[in-house]
């Protein structure tokens, strides 16, 4: 059984891999990010990881795995896009003309305060944090999705607002 699991740990195999499925994957990245350098930039971090595991995943599953593992991250992009510009939106910003440099500049400034910020949270508080605020699911349908109780939800949820707003408020 270690055998098979191995395949795709063979360089062969993988380079293989990569030469049948690194068109289609960028092709599929491109459509949904319309930027090929992203695209690319997505699907070298799936094959990375596709290499990082290699041993868990069989040849006859690699199609799958990579493609999931590009649209996730794609989805997180989405993810962390949306909270930036939520973020951006109620932090000040509707006085100043989004054309000028003052606006750019605090505008990037809190654009990666908030990225940090974000990136900073733990993976369990960042999912719950982000399928609550961004995708708008309820602590429920959270629960459900992670296989854990609501009251872990809720837990995760209060740690990671106590823990950005430490972060982006540290005077509050």
């Amino acid at each position: 059984m270690s055998g098979e699991l191995t395949g795709v740990c063979d360089e062969r195999i993988y380079e293989g891999i990569f030469r049948e499925h690194a068109p289609g994957l960028f092709r599929f990245l491109s459509y949904k990010t319309g930027n090929e350098s992203r695209a690319r930039d997505l699907m070298q971090d799936s094959f990375a990881k596709l290499w990082e595991k290699c041993a868990d995943v069989l040849p006859e599953k690699a199609k799958s795995f990579l493609f999931t593992l590009a649209n996730n991250a794609f989805l997180n992009e989405v993810k962390h896009d949306k909270v930036r510009l939520n973020y951006a939106q109620s932090s000040g910003f509707s006085g100043l003309d989004q054309e000028s440099p003052e606006y750019q500049i605090r505008y990037d400034e809190y654009r990666e305060q908030l990225e940090n910020a974000i990136n900073a949270l733990p993976d369990g508080q960042r999912e719950v944090f982000l399928l609550n605020r961004i995708e708008k699911h309820t602590y429920l349908e959270i629960a459900e999705m992670l296989d854990v109780s609501v009251k872990a939800i809720e837990k995760r949820m209060h740690k990671a607002l106590l823990k950005l707003k430490d972060i982006l408020n540290p005077l509050d």
